[in-house]
């Protein structure tokens, strides 16, 4: 199994409300150690005391927004995701 070192090319913010805590939508390039690349798109958060990004398990690299779409479209028709 390679390594990866995730490089951001892009980022997107939102804050929520008074907590502090940010999220953010990155784009980003995975370099692995084997050599190979990949781009992609990742959710992760910022920390509200330091503001470094959250390191934590289950984050996942997204190929494409038409695949969050995509996502989205089928998590609402289950009746997820709302409030």
């Amino acid at each position: 199994m390679s390594q990866a070192r995730m490089v951001v090319l892009n980022e997107a913010q939102k804050a929520y409300g008074n907590s502090g805590w940010t999220l953010c939508f990155q784009y980003c390039c995975h370099a692995y150690s084997d050599k190979t690349v990949e781009h992609g798109y990742r959710f992760i958060w910022r920390i509200p005391a330091t503001g470094n990004l959250q390191s934590a398990r289950g984050q996942a690299r997204i190929p494409s927004i038409k695949d969050i779409n995509e996502l989205t479209k089928i998590a609402q028709k289950r009746g997820l995701g709302t409030l």
